[in-house]
């Protein structure tokens, strides 16, 4: 479940979220001034997220050295070709 906080509840309530996130797997969205700020979530989302961020990093570099020196045109026509394709699996 996600739950919503103000900033101001987090500093009050900090034991207790931390709590609802590591046992109950919970999600804390922190809020300042009615806009999200930040999340409170358990170790394993933020080590899953940290691997995807790794991989996409490293997907991104990859592409970066196979187009270098394309014409951005043809490799933007690439990329969609091979987006649409994708999409249709």
């Amino acid at each position: 479940m996600i739950r919503k906080a103000t900033a101001m509840t987090v500093r009050q309530n900090l034991g207790e979220l931390l709590n609802e996130v590591q046992y109950r797997r919970d999600s804390v969205l922190v809020t300042k001034g009615g806009k999200p700020v930040a999340a409170l979530i358990d170790i394993d989302l933020f080590d899953r997220i940290r691997a995807m961020r790794g991989a996409f990093d490293r997907l991104m570099a990859e592409l970066a050295a196979a187009y270098e020196g394309v014409d951005e045109a043809a490799a933007g026509k690439e990329v969609a070709l091979a987006v649409k394709a994708a999409r249709k699996k």
